[in-house]
């Protein structure tokens, strides 16, 4: 909102100096109903000021999503669709206010063509589902439009099977969990089991490893709510390691120690089903590690030295 007052100038003439516009944009806004004179709305731009207090609601202005020169690991690319091991620390897409350094940016120029949108946060080229910033794996892109339609239909129908490793403080119940999350009543960047408006979710957990009062956890959402295996984790007393949102700061880890492992899914084309596996990151191993336990043996982690190039 812009608030000035003037007198003895056209209003359009007012805005366009007040706001820093072309007077055919301020034109455009003032005939769209968005500047007050005093407490009403006025529709012409030749009308002369008296010295009121003026009141601007600009639109937002549209903004471009620029490609960037983003690392993504690639774990398998064809014709249709596109499998990232995506790093922690990056989101899948833009949100409000944060237009850069998402995987979106990344595919942008490499796959898609940029973006120019009102509204940012709803450019989502090729993202048929999506991971936390903080959260690290596998990730699936569709390449095209009967691409994306098919997967998000594998996913909506339940064809999908994902899972995930996480390191939690305490031991959560093994077995399955129907909890229903929905938005925290307080604190609203929060889910919570309950909430508002509860939608169906379920997991299952099983406990790999423990060491101490930690655990080494592989859970399979069978649903897709935001955050659900973190609510889940905090709503059976054993919240992810370093989860800041559901539990507390780790010495050992800079995020939720959670990893998307494995992802098995109908190819969008031929329904053969694809298999993928993302080595667990580094990070989260050296906090296993610092915990006291010893990494699994058949549960693969990324290479800690340089690999020889054939």
């Amino acid at each position: 909102m812009v608030r000035f007052r003037a007198e003895g100038v056209r209003l359009d003439q007012a805005v366009a100096e007040a706001c820093g516009v072309s007077r055919a944009r301020a034109q455009d806004w003032i005939q769209g109903g968005r500047v007050r004179v005093g407490e009403k709305v006025v529709a012409k731009p030749a009308y002369r000021l008296k010295g009121e207090e003026v009141l601007v609601d600009p639109p937002e202005e549209a903004a471009l999503v620029v490609p960037e020169d983003l690392p993504l690991p690639v774990l398998y690319e064809d014709e249709d669709l596109l499998v990232l091991n995506k790093p922690p620390g990056l989101l899948t897409h833009p949100a409000p206010g944060v237009y850069t350094g998402t995987v979106v940016n990344a595919l942008l120029g490499r796959y898609f063509p940029p973006v120019e949108a009102e509204r940012p946060e709803l450019v989502r080229p090729g993202i048929v589902h999506r991971l936390d910033k903080d959260t690290s794996g596998v990730l699936v892109v569709a390449k095209h439009p009967g691409a994306l339609e098919a997967l998000a239909r594998a996913f909506r129908d339940r064809l999908v099977m994902k899972r995930y490793l996480a390191l939690t403080e305490g031991y959560p119940k093994e077995g399955t969990l129907v909890a229903p999350i929905g938005r925290h009543p307080v604190e609203r960047h929060k889910m919570h089991v309950g909430g508002v408006a509860p939608r169906y979710a379920e997991t299952h957990f099983q406990v790999l490893a423990t060491a101490g009062s930690y655990a080494l956890v592989e859970a399979r959402p069978h649903t897709g709510r935001t955050h659900q295996i973190r609510v889940h984790l905090k709503h059976l007393k054993a919240p992810i390691l370093g989860d800041e949102v559901y539990g507390r700061k780790s010495p050992h880890i800079g995020r939720q120690a959670l990893h998307a492992y494995e992802l098995r899914i109908p190819h969008p084309r031929t329904g053969r089903l694809l298999e993928f596996l993302a080595p667990v990151p580094a990070d989260m191993v050296r906090a296993w590690e610092a915990l006291g336990g010893s990494w699994p043996e058949g549960i693969g982690r990324e290479a800690t030295e340089p690999q020889g190039v054939p």
